[in-house]
């Protein structure tokens, strides 16, 4: 398919008739309708089908939506690139971030660095452990700040600070005044365990075997903060980074430390033939100051 094909067929699909669609693009509704029969021509397969006068797509047009609305929204990303590199002419910034540095360090980083490149434009993409590389392999991103992501020739690593895990629960469910916990308190609990976590899930379960701590693993998410606010609606504990930890404890929620300590790194990661712009490291540094406490 052509970019004006799938232009096209986005915007049949997206408005659910041919008119709406001509209206959205500014063309005429037979070129609308000629491009659409063209397509369905050179697939060999029917797009559209006329039900009580409206179109509705078929099963295959289903399938192709989903592959070309994501063709779509790199298209439309490169547009605004475009359009800010040549109304700002300071840049541009694709930057991926792990969930949890999502809620404080990188909205922290973004203002500081904007107050110094006020006209600098950013596109932010969570992206979890096993979501890294594809979305730098993919150009999605042109850097990501993440965990201990695997090693891989092709990504170059900068380690940007050291930090560690916290146990997280409702108050007073351990003694007053208790501020660290040794693994074996936690035989026997419910703990809400995170999916997808990476070398951090790795570092959780390694410690539990090596104190032999059997906990009752009742429900599995994906993101931290889900974890999180599940323990302050009494779901069970569970142990997250520090960032989650520090962002999300308040009155119905208290972090204590965990004996033996987890520690892991948080990087800035991008691949090696793709370095990063003078604004992206620029960027990096704003990052590792909004690490520190």
């Amino acid at each position: 398919m052509r970019l004006r094909q799938i232009e096209v067929f986005h915007a049949v699909y997206a408005n659910g008739s041919i008119s709406a669609a001509a209206r959205g693009l500014n063309v005429s509704q037979p070129a609308v309708s000629k491009v659409l029969r063209h397509t369905e021509s050179q697939l060999g397969i029917s797009l559209f089908n006329l039900v009580r006068g409206r179109l509705v797509p078929t099963d295959e047009a289903h399938a192709l939506f989903r592959e070309v609305d994501e063709v779509f929204s790199r298209i439309s990303s490169l547009q605004v690139t475009a359009n800010n590199l040549r109304n700002t002419g300071t840049g541009h910034l694709r930057i991926g971030v792990a969930p949890s540095l999502g809620l404080e360090v990188a909205p922290r980083a973004i203002s500081a660095f904007r107050t110094k490149f006020p006209n600098v434009t950013f596109d932010v993409k969570t992206l979890h452990h096993n979501d890294t590389s594809r979305a730098l392999y993919e150009r999605e991103c042109d850097l990501s700040i993440g965990y201990d992501p695997p090693e891989h020739p092709r990504l170059k690593l900068e380690k940007l600070s050291a930090a560690r895990l916290y146990l997280i629960c409702q108050p007073g469910m351990f003694p007053s005044g208790k501020t660290t916990l040794k693994m074996s308190e936690l035989n026997g609990l419910d703990m809400i365990s995170v999916n997808g976590s990476g070398p951090i899930g790795d570092l959780v379960e390694a410690t539990l075997e090596k104190a032999q701590v059997d906990v009752r693993k009742i429900i599995s998410v994906s993101t931290y903060y889900i974890a999180a606010a599940l323990v302050r609606f009494g779901s069970g504990i569970a142990i997250v980074d520090q960032f989650t930890a520090r962002s999300m404890v308040s009155d119905g929620l208290e972090a204590l430390s965990i004996s033996p300590e987890m520690q892991f790194g948080v990087h800035a990661i991008w691949l090696e033939d793709r370095p990063p712009s003078r604004l992206g490291l620029q960027f990096v540094a704003e990052v590792k100051k909004a690490l520190q406490p």
